[in-house]
């Protein structure tokens, strides 16, 4: 696959606008509210797919499959990071109108460090090749270790980030605005949302860990490994305040997503026996999470008994005298109504 210079750069230019745009529309802190979230999650979705549909049109059906596989994938692991993060803004009491500023600058900087980790892989894959075998039983395992601590919950306070964070770099107990950093006295100190997003920042790289090898399963063409990757995060932030309150409900979302990572280890180990063919490998990925949602969805449902309020019951006919539950009806004498 040949892509010019130009198409780099047009590339970069669209993301460099859409971020542009999304910052405007966003300069005023303001809580996100569904509806909002809503559109802007439709408005990413439309963009990734329109450029899919781009490369399907330009390169063949064999690499637009390959893109949207890459991007189902990244889009489906990136549902983990929203747990993550609602846990993270819950520890740290964020209010909700600044969370969407430490989401756009750990999505910034989301872009710049898996664009460097993809470089690495590439460049690993290319000069040895047995390295995708090492990708593949990397992926099993982590999606082992998924589905078997799925409902284990890390606390980000004890974290040895967070004490390196506070004991190296000086910082207030207190939030300021939408503000990273203040200056106290003669000296810049942070505030609690710096560490909130040198967290979110530092936990994307742990999942691209999983999820870029997971990519290269699909496809080995570094342009469309960076932009399945980009376009599938740029609507992360949005994704997370859609989301944020319904993540009781995707119940056995994680088993679903730690089966994703399973199936495509499984194809990469099997590269020499078996080669998947990519909508096929598309199509089980799809499959395994609209089943996994919609379990979720079904086993979480609310159920008519939880919407009923049972009435209070009459006391028994023979009970004529008053319980300590019960006060006394006096009834009024002399006078008529």
């Amino acid at each position: 696959m040949s892509v010019p210079l130009w198409g780099w750069l047009a590339v970069l230019a669209v993301i460099v606008i859409m971020l542009l745009v999304d910052l405007l529309a966003h300069r005023r802190a303001h809580v996100i509210r569904v509806r909002e979230a809503a559109i802007w999650s439709a408005v990413w979705v439309a963009l990734g797919v329109a450029f899919g549909g781009v490369v399907w049109a330009i390169y063949g059906a064999d690499y637009g499959a390959q893109y949207f596989a890459g991007y189902v994938i990244e889009k489906s692991l990136a549902v983990d990071n929203v747990f993550v993060f609602a846990i993270m803004f819950s520890y740290f009491a964020v209010p909700r109108e600044y969370q969407h500023r430490v989401l756009f600058y750990g999505v910034l900087g989301a872009l710049v460090l898996r664009t460097l980790l993809i470089g690495a892989g590439a460049t690993l894959i290319a000069e040895f090749s047995w390295i995708l075998y090492v990708f593949g039983a990397f992926l099993v395992v982590t999606g082992w270790r998924m589905a078997t601590s799925r409902n284990s919950h890390s606390d980000p306070g004890n974290s040895r980030l967070v004490r390196f964070i506070r004991r190296v770099v000086p910082t207030t107990d207190h939030y300021h605005g939408q503000r990273f950093w203040i200056r106290q006295g003669r000296k810049w100190v942070a505030t609690p949302l710096f560490t909130v997003l040198v967290l979110i920042e530092v936990t994307d790289v742990i999942f691209a860990v999983d999820s870029i090898p997971a990519i290269f399963a699909v496809t080995q063409e570094s342009f469309l490994v960076i932009t399945s990757n980009a376009f599938a995060i740029l609507g992360l932030r949005s994704m997370y305040f859609l989301l944020a309150d319904l993540i009781h409900r995707f119940a056995y979302l994680k088993l679903g997503l730690s089966a994703v990572l399973v199936w495509v280890g499984a194809k990469m180990l099997l590269l020499e026996v078996w080669k998947v063919p990519t909508l096929t490998s598309l199509g089980v990925v799809v499959l395994i999470l609209t089943i996994s949602v919609v379990a979720s969805l079904r086993a979480t449902r609310p159920t008519l008994t939880d919407a009923v309020v049972t009435p209070p019951v009459d006391p028994a006919p023979d009970d004529l005298g008053p319980t300590r539950h019960q006060p006394t009806r006096t009834t009024p004498t002399g006078g008529s109504s």
